[in-house]
């Protein structure tokens, strides 16, 4: 970044990346027809918005000044390649003629959202499974590669080759950018529904950085969740939404004033969003009464039950382990086994919730998921074997990346001291 750049603007040309560049990324796929020179362009306008806003200032409206500075900057370049060669120049000609005719439509009159047609694009079904949900990720939402290998579980140059190939693939195929036909959006619907839930999961619990949550991720993530429901009012989509209205329902009280971690049974429930709460069950209701739900649904359920609870203590935990029964039996994984363990340990104690968490890290797949390491701490703290507590809370500490949750696991192990 450049030197001479306000602090005060540097900040807020970084919080508009953070917020906008996936739409805006989105409308120059449309526009371009190309991932790749889309991604050039945007990167090339916000350099511009560096080198020239600290003199104009921030246009009242930065997001179309950004895709059209954006816009300007690929056809330069293509007119540079037409002087080499010359089909370059028809290219040219078409790009200006489809801009000047996107300009004379109001953007209600587009029917389908930009960042939706990229989410179908980037899951198309040529597309290996972990490569569609990794360049969504990292295309539509503007997630650093280091933060979705972390989610992976992988290393960034691993997740970074998976995206290139994914991107020469679509280039190459070519995959079209568009929303897919009736007849072809239920092979399409599953790896999209897996990066909307893996969108907002980054947003509800970032995997590093200063803040607990990112507004800006859990928004968008219930935006498209919206847009999705309405396109195609599945059982599973609409479980989604309730499942992602349901937990961002409790974000303003996940954190305090100075933004340090409040766990679920500390949380001022007063704060939780009543509306999101009363949206999310009724949505939940609705995808119940088909029967053909699946995991979201049964991830929303579990999240109304304590939605629904004054406090910890009366919260039915009975219902919730009935529910992770369930939920394991159709999506067996070792972060549901995890989650279910933590239940038990509500409805039976600490030791018999100790029990099911080490049998769980035995298999070794969360052996660096500090949560886990978390949770075995907390159920040694609450038995008062306090070395092996401080202990776990060390290994949870050494692999998390998140500022809050490691002040957070530094406080657990001062008090045990």
């Amino acid at each position: 970044m450049p030197q001479d750049v306000p602090e005060e603007l540097s900040k807020t040309i970084e919080t508009l990346y953070r917020s906008e560049s996936g739409r805006i990324l989105a409308t120059l796929v449309r526009l371009l027809g190309d991932l790749d020179v889309a991604e050039e362009a945007m990167h090339e306008a916000f350099a511009t918005a560096l080198s020239l806003w600290p003199r104009s200032g921030v246009p009242d409206n930065p997001r179309p000044w950004l895709i059209s500075t954006a816009r300007f900057k690929a056809i330069d370049t293509f007119r540079r390649r037409a002087r080499l060669d010359a089909s370059q120049d028809e290219l040219v000609r078409y790009l200006e003629a489809q801009w000047s005719s996107a300009e004379g439509s109001k953007e209600e009159d587009i029917i389908e959202d930009d960042r939706l047609r990229l989410i179908f694009t980037c899951c198309h079904p040529s597309l290996p499974p972990e490569a569609r949900v990794a360049l969504t990720l990292r295309e539509v939402c503007g997630l650093a590669t280091e933060e979705i290998a972390k989610a992976f579980l992988i290393t960034p140059p691993t997740l970074a080759q998976r995206i290139v190939r994914a991107k020469a693939k679509i280039r190459d195929a070519p995959i079209r950018y568009e929303v897919p036909s009736p007849q072809e959006l239920p092979e399409r619907m599953d790896a999209v529904l897996q990066v909307i839930y893996l969108v907002f999961n980054e947003g509800y619990s970032a995997a590093a950085g200063v803040e607990v949550t990112r507004a800006e991720l859990t928004g968008e993530a219930i935006r498209l969740g919206r847009l999705l429901t309405e396109l195609r009012p599945e059982p599973e989509v609409i479980g989604l939404l309730s499942l992602m209205l349901l937990q961002e329902s409790r974000r303003a009280a996940r954190t305090s004033p100075t933004g340090e971690l409040i766990l679920l049974e500390n949380q001022d429930r007063s704060l939780w969003n009543r509306e999101q709460i009363a949206e999310g069950v009724a949505l939940l209701e609705r995808a119940l009464k088909s029967r053909h739900f699946g995991s979201y649904t049964l991830q929303a359920a579990i999240a109304a039950v304590h939605a629904e609870a004054e406090s910890v203590a009366g919260t039915d935990w009975r219902q919730i382990v009935a529910l992770y029964n369930r939920l394991e039996r159709i999506q067996p994984s070792p972060v549901v086994r995890l989650n279910r363990a933590v239940a038990i340990a509500m409805r039976d104690g600490p030791e018999v919730g100790l029990t099911h968490i080490d049998a769980v890290l035995e298999h070794g797949e969360l052996a660096n998921y500090y949560l886990a390491h978390s949770a075995r701490a907390d159920m040694y703290r609450r038995l008062g074997r306090t070395a092996e507590a401080r202990s776990s809370y060390e290994k949870a500490l050494a692999l998390t990346q998140q500022e809050p949750e490691r002040q957070f696991l530094q406080e657990r192990i001062r008090q045990l001291q």
